[in-house]
C-alpha cells in the first residue's frame, strides 16, 4: 500500500504528460503499481483489517469480575487466571487493566536506609479472606524485614500474643541466619506496655529477656511517624495487595506454606529500590550469631 502523498505524485505525474514507463522509471516502482494506482478513483483505502483473537479473550469477563473486587495486582491477576486455564502472557494483562487503574497520588517521603546487619522492622497486619463458604474471616500476620536487604519473612498466627510474636520472631531470625544489632517497631501492644513520662517504652517483660539473650536492641519509631518503618509498612502492603487475593487454603498450616514459598519467590526477585535481588543481599548483612537452640 502507497502513501497518500505517493498516490498523488504519480498523478501529478501523469497530468504533466508523463508515460507509465517514465513514471515507473523516475519512482522506482513497478509498472504494475503504477497503473493500478492512476487507474482507481481517487486514493485507495486499507479494508479494515479484522481483529486477531488474544488468548485474553475467554477470560475478560473474569477479569473484570476480579476487577469489580478491587484486584489490580497484575501479578495476582496472572496468577488467578493461570489456575483457571490462562495460558498467555503477563504484558495484555497489564494493557487491560492499565485504563481501570486510578492514578497514584501518594506524596514523596524520603528514604532512609540503613547500613548492612544494622536494623530490622517488625509489625503486625490484620488481613482479611473469605472462607470456602463464602464468609470474611479476619486472621493476624507477622512481617519482618531486614533493612539493608530488604530480605523479609511473614508468618499467619492465630492470635497477636507476646508467645506467638516471640515464636514468630525467633523463627524470622533462623530465616534470615543470624540477628540484627536492632529492631525498630511502632508502639504495640505486644512488646510495650506503656510509655513512661519519659518517653521510653516499658517492655514487655518477656520480650525485653528475649531481646537481651539474642543480643538485640528493640526500638520504637516516632509517633504519627509510619515512615520511619516504611519498609515493612510496605511489606504488609504488599502481603494485602499481592499475597492475599484471591488465595484459598485449608488451615493455617497449609497458608503458612504458602506464605514462605511466596516469601522465597519475593527474595529471589529484583528489588525495585536496590535494583538487586534481597537473596543475594542477605549474605552481605553483618548478622549476629543466633544462640544455641
Amino acid at each position: 500500500m502507497l502513501r497518500s502523498g505517493t498516490v498523488i505524485r504519480l498523478h501529478e505525474l501523469q497530468a504533466i504528460g508523463k508515460s507509465i514507463r517514465a513514471i515507473t522509471r523516475e519512482t522506482g516502482h513497478s509498472r504494475n503499481t503504477v497503473r493500478k494506482y492512476l487507474r482507481a478513483a481517487g486514493i485507495p483505502t486499507p479494508l479494515p483489517q479484522k481483529k486477531r483473537a488474544s488468548k485474553l479473550d475467554p477470560f475478560k469477563a473474569l477479569l473484570d469480575q476480579y476487577l469489580a473486587q478491587g484486584i489490580f495486582n497484575c501479578e495476582v491477576l496472572f496468577r488467578l487466571l493461570k489456575e483457571q486455564g490462562y495460558s498467555g502472557g503477563i504484558t495484555i494483562i497489564k494493557d487491560y487493566v492499565k485504563p481501570h487503574r486510578l492514578p497514584k497520588q501518594a506524596p514523596a517521603v524520603q528514604r532512609y536506609e540503613t547500613k548492612a546487619g544494622q536494623q530490622a522492622q517488625v509489625d503486625w497486619k490484620i488481613c482479611e479472606y473469605k472462607d470456602l463458604n463464602g464468609h470474611v474471616r479476619k486472621i493476624p500476620v507477622f512481617a519482618m524485614v531486614l533493612g539493608y536487604s530488604r530480605a523479609m519473612y511473614i508468618e499467619f498466627t492465630k492470635r497477636c500474643d507476646i508467645h506467638s510474636f516471640l515464636r514468630c520472631l525467633m523463627n524470622a531470625l533462623e530465616y534470615f541466619g543470624g540477628v540484627p544489632k536492632t529492631m525498630l517497631t511502632n508502639q504495640m501492644k505486644t512488646v510495650i506496655l506503656s510509655m513512661g513520662e519519659d518517653r521510653k517504652p516499658r517492655w514487655h517483660p518477656l520480650f525485653e529477656d528475649f531481646a537481651a539473650t539474642i543480643g538485640m536492641v528493640p526500638k520504637v519509631c516516632r509517633v504519627r511517624r509510619p515512615q520511619t518503618k516504611g519498609k515493612v509498612e510496605r511489606v504488609v502492603q504488599f502481603i494485602e495487595q499481592n499475597f492475599m487475593p484471591g488465595r484459598t487454603f485449608t488451615d493455617l498450616r497449609d497458608l503458612n506454606r504458602q506464605a514462605w514459598q511466596w516469601c522465597d519467590e519475593q527474595n529471589r526477585r529484583i528489588h525495585g529500590t536496590t535494583g538487586e535481588r534481597p537473596v543475594d543481599r542477605l549474605v552481605q548483612e553483618t548478622l549476629g550469631v543466633l544462640p544455641p537452640a
